[in-house]
């Protein structure tokens, strides 16, 4: 067999198992800063070793902010039912708009219980649709004609490794119960 032949086989052969070991490796995200409802930096150093679970919200939405957050509020409570120790983290879409101050406000419409609750923004909107895009393989649009932003209405359970374990609709329906014992996996 020619020499150049065996060499691109064997080429091959290493480029393809590098490429399925990777698709076997669970998704890691990257390390972030950005700023809470209390004016705290707040980020991947704070999750460190913990089970979370991150959505994507704007206090001034029109559509499925407000129940995705009353529902986020519903399972914090299930979950410290459960004795659960997993950090909750919302994350904003619209950060021009989206203070500290109104994300506070917004929060203390669904629950006075931040003590596992972060709602971060504290970037530029360009920054939110990349981070959304590369670390939750989301959408994230602002259109320029409209004070209404285009997201995702998963939320994302990650484990303590900071690797996207699962995703889990909020439009089909209640899955408390799905990712409530998928969290406890994680435990």
């Amino acid at each position: 067999m020619n020499k150049t032949v065996l060499f691109i086989l064997i080429l091959s052969c290493v480029i393809q198992s590098a490429c399925q070991f990777n698709e076997e490796r669970p998704y890691q995200m990257k390390p972030f800063t950005y700023t809470n409802q209390n004016e705290q930096a707040f980020g991947t150093n704070d999750l460190k070793g913990k089970v979370w679970i991150a959505d994507f919200i704007f206090t001034s939405c029109e559509t499925v902010c407000p129940p995705m957050t009353a529902n986020m509020a519903a399972l914090q409570t299930e979950l410290k039912a459960e004795e659960l120790p997993v950090e909750l983290v919302s994350i904003s879409v619209d950060p021009s708009v989206d203070t500290p101050e109104k994300l506070k406000a917004f929060m203390q419409k669904f629950t006075k219980d931040d003590s596992n609750w972060n709602m971060l923004t504290g970037y530029s909107q360009e920054e939110v649709e990349k981070f959304a895009r590369d670390e939750f393989q989301t959408l994230v649009q602002k259109p320029e004609a409209s004070d209404q932003v285009i997201h995702g209405t998963n939320f994302y359970l990650i484990n303590k490794n900071g690797e996207i374990v699962n995703d889990y609709s909020f439009t089909h329906g209640n899955n408390f119960k799905k990712l409530i014992a998928d969290v406890k996996k994680q435990m």
